[in-house]
């Protein structure tokens, strides 16, 4: 059939519809509903084709300046979709509550085959201008909407499929509508799925860009949806009444509209005030625990969020404790965790007290299977903390399964992680395989690099932490899975989401406690260390000259323990059963220090050593919540070389509320008798 013929048919088909006549196809009620207001209403032709108008620049800008904070939400999200579908003959958009196109993602060669049609940043897209599309219809029918080919009004748009979501603001208005566009000729069944959820992310991020003072609460009936787009948040100024609400919010809660909740104090939702989930929280220790709805009736998962500081940091994250409940709840007897094991990972430090401490809190946070990122330089042992780990987690009993996502050919990670059925594709095994988070249930996946993982997987990974399920390659059915995930990294992962590299929110997921490996260079306890892996060689471990010794404590260690670990390898089989002389040592550890200052640089490592050890810091006390602020403050004290003024600076407080937080957190100076914002000794400097 010719474009003309089918064109005409095409015409007939929505007049038919529209004036009631048999039809040659099925037509949902939707797209019949919008052909009639097309004719009706808008008084379009469908055999007289107009190109929808475009803004002028001064206009466009104008609108983009005013949805501001709705394309900064939507921009990293609508960059993930279109990574995710994965299709250049597509493009992902983003309209205005008047039908405006404000941002586009799409290929050059697509942006400038659809162009021609009207389809571009500041075309109006509404239906009274473009008849029905995805767009325009989307923003009639305030709902989700999937416009394929013919069900387009205009012919001339027929070789195209809409998938549109609309966006709410925290009014319950809408601000815009997001929507994918493509040439496929089949819909793409998943398509309006992923539109849908990216158009929850980007809500949820309006909400905390417009309340970005306010206190959040994220609540669930089911624990493990708690902090993710399923989950409902509610914005809660520091009176303790309810500024806004996302849509499942609202739905779990019981309201039709934001009008009904907003203005209303957080009781009158829980069985608990804002004052008494933070005060009952600091027990919580990060972890989603139970509340109740206001009348008793209802069980949540709750965490509740304070606002942002000027540097970006939380003042503080606060969970409410599943063992403390109102007077209309009858108590019960408070539970705790189990004690940690700390005796079975003591061979992690020897020492050193900011491993100590990382220890305790990684120990204590294990028990409540909160998810753990390590983050720490390439050699620092992540791996073999994160197997320490996992030997004291509930999950002991469970393999552990490590996967580097740096070492694996990007289109390999997909099949590594989740697996694939028999004959999903070419070179298949015959049998299948089952992926690496198939193979860690029940026990620990240890994610290393994670920083590293492609986009498009990161999705996928969020959605197997949120559901605990995962669907393998080529197949149909999900497969349940419950495991531990510790995650590691030697980048800054909060530096790769603020530039797009990482999704925030799996950053959030992954993160429910972050801690930091110290370098082999800044450990206070790296003879005892040296000690420790010599004896690990050999049953009789040699030992070392003074002049070895003192190069190996000198040295910078640029691969940390790993690089230790290989030089003392190499030295023992060297010795052969003799005392390791510096000869037996690679010459780029030798060549920093001569036997002439070996007396004075010993002097100054062991007085080093000494006096944090003979600190005797007794940390026992603080809290999980309290360790990992310790953790923060020594990492920011070591940044800024322990410079008081600065970090006080960085952390927006004055220097005597640092020095009595520094009090407060057992931590002191680096070395008696340096005034108070002297630079600790550098033994590599």
């Amino acid at each position: 059939m010719s474009l003309l013929a089918d064109s005409s048919s095409h015409v007939r088909e929505v007049l038919n519809v529209v004036n009631h006549q048999l039809t040659t196809r099925p037509t949902s009620e939707s797209v019949a509903q919008s052909w009639a207001r097309c004719i009706n209403e808008f008084q379009l032709d469908p055999a007289r084709f107009v190109p929808p108008p475009v803004l002028t620049e001064y206009e466009l800008s104008a609108r983009r300046e005013a949805l501001g904070d709705l394309i900064a939400c939507s921009k990293l999200e609508m960059t993930t979709l279109y990574q995710q579908l994965a299709d250049p003959e597509l493009a992902v958009v983003l309209v205005d509550s008047g039908g405006v196109i404000v941002h586009q993602v799409s290929s050059v060669p697509f942006a400038e085959a659809v162009a021609a049609d009207g389809f571009r940043v500041g075309a109006l897209w509404s239906e009274r201008e473009a008849g029905t599309n995805g767009m325009g219809t989307c923003l009639a029918e305030r709902d989700c909407i999937a416009v394929c080919q013919h069900e387009h009004f205009y012919p001339r748009y027929t070789s195209l499929t809409c998938s549109a979501a609309p966006i709410f603001d925290d009014s319950g208005e809408i601000a815009g509508v997001l929507d994918v566009t493509s040439r496929s000729k089949l819909l793409q069944q998943h398509s309006l799925v992923l539109v849908g959820m990216s158009r929850q992310m980007i809500e949820n991020r309006l909400l905390d860009a417009r309340y970005r003072h306010a206190n959040m609460i994220h609540f669930h009936s089911r624990p493990e949806f708690v902090g993710t787009l399923h989950g409902g948040k509610l914005a809660v100024g520091d009176d303790s009444t309810v500024l806004a609400a996302n849509r499942s919010a609202l739905f779990q809660l019981g309201f039709r509209s934001l009008s009904e909740l907003r203005g209303r104090r957080i009781e009158e939702a829980f069985n608990a005030s804002l004052e008494d989930m933070i005060a009952r929280s600091i027990r919580g220790s990060f972890h989603p625990v139970t509340v109740y709805s206001a009348n008793a009736t209802n069980r949540f998962f709750l965490v509740a969020q304070t606002p942002q500081n000027a540097t970006g940091r939380m003042t503080r994250v606060i969970v409410t404790d599943p063992t403390v409940r109102s007077s209309s709840v009858p108590d019960k007897p408070e539970k705790h965790a189990p004690a940690p094991k700390l005796d079975e990972i003591a061979h992690l430090e020897f020492g050193d007290p900011r491993m100590a401490s990382q220890i305790q809190l990684a120990a204590r946070v294990i028990q409540r299977k909160i998810p753990i990122v390590l983050r720490g330089q390439t050699g620092t042992g992540k791996e073999v903390f994160a197997q320490a780990l996992h030997s004291i987690s509930p999950h002991a009993d469970g393999p552990f399964v490590p996967v580097n996502c740096a070492s694996l050919p990007e289109n390999l990670i997909e099949s590594e992680l989740f697996g694939y059925r028999a004959g999903a594709f070419t070179g298949a095994q015959r049998e299948g395989r089952r992926g690496k988070i198939v193979q860690a249930n029940g026990g620990t996946l240890f994610l290393d690099e994670i920083g590293d993982m492609p986009l498009v997987l990161q999705a996928r990974l969020l959605r197997v932490i949120e559901e605990h399920e995962v669907t393998p390659l080529g197949a149909e059915t999900t497969v349940k899975v419950n495991f531990q995930l510790i995650s590691a990294s030697h980048r800054n992962l909060l530096e790769l989401v603020q530039s797009g590299q990482f999704r925030e929110d799996l950053y959030y997921r992954l993160k429910g406690v972050e801690l930091n490996l110290p370098t082999l260079r800044e450990r206070v306890d790296k003879l005892p260390l040296i000690h420790h892996l010599l004896a690990n060689e050999t049953d009789d471990p040699p030992e070392l000259t003074p002049e070895a010794e003192h190069a190996l404590l000198t040295y910078a260690w640029p691969g940390n323990i790993r690089q230790l670990r290989h030089v003392l390898q190499m030295a023992v089989a060297l010795s052969d059963g003799e005392p390791i002389r510096c000869e037996h040592l690679p010459p780029e550890v030798t060549q920093r220090t001569s036997a002439a200052d070996m007396p004075t640089a010993l002097r100054l490592a062991s007085a080093d050593m000494d006096a944090h050890l003979a600190d005797d810091v007794d940390i026992s006390s603080l809290n999980a919540i309290q360790l990992n602020e310790r953790e923060t403050v020594l990492s920011l004290l070591d940044e800024h070389r322990w410079n008081v003024s600065n970090v006080a600076k960085a952390l927006g407080i004055s220097r005597n509320t640092l020095y009595r937080k520094m009090r407060r957190l057992h931590i002191r100076l680096s070395h008696e008798g340096a005034p108070p914002d002297g630079l600790p000794l550098d033994l590599d400097a």
